[in-house]
């Protein structure tokens, strides 16, 4: 069995003794589990962004709805207004057409 292959094998690679390098991998199981847990923070960081746009869009759509809610109710009391000042008018020139 060649030595090189079996070095390969660990979980940790090591350098030759003449290898001066700072650099040591880490565990691929480590790296990937940090890769795993980073996925689920931005995961979770974007769908918290998500709800929470969604929420004031919600909001927003309520007052919007109750906005015209007051809007359509003012609209009804003018609508209601006018035709009573229509009825008085009619009644008026009714007055007026029989007296002359």
């Amino acid at each position: 069995e060649d030595p090189q292959l079996s070095s390969l094998d660990k979980t940790d690679f090591t350098f030759s003794e003449g290898s001066q390098s700072l650099f040591k991998p880490e565990p691929l199981e480590k790296s990937l589990n940090g890769d795993v847990l980073n996925t689920k923070k931005v995961t979770v960081q974007l769908l918290n962004l998500i709800f929470f746009q969604l929420s004031e869009r919600a909001a927003m759509d309520a007052s919007y709805v109750q906005e015209l809610d007051g809007i359509l109710k003012e609209a009804r009391t003018i609508e209601n207004h006018l035709k009573q000042k229509r009825e008085s008018l009619k009644q008026r020139f009714t007055v007026i057409a029989n007296t002359l």
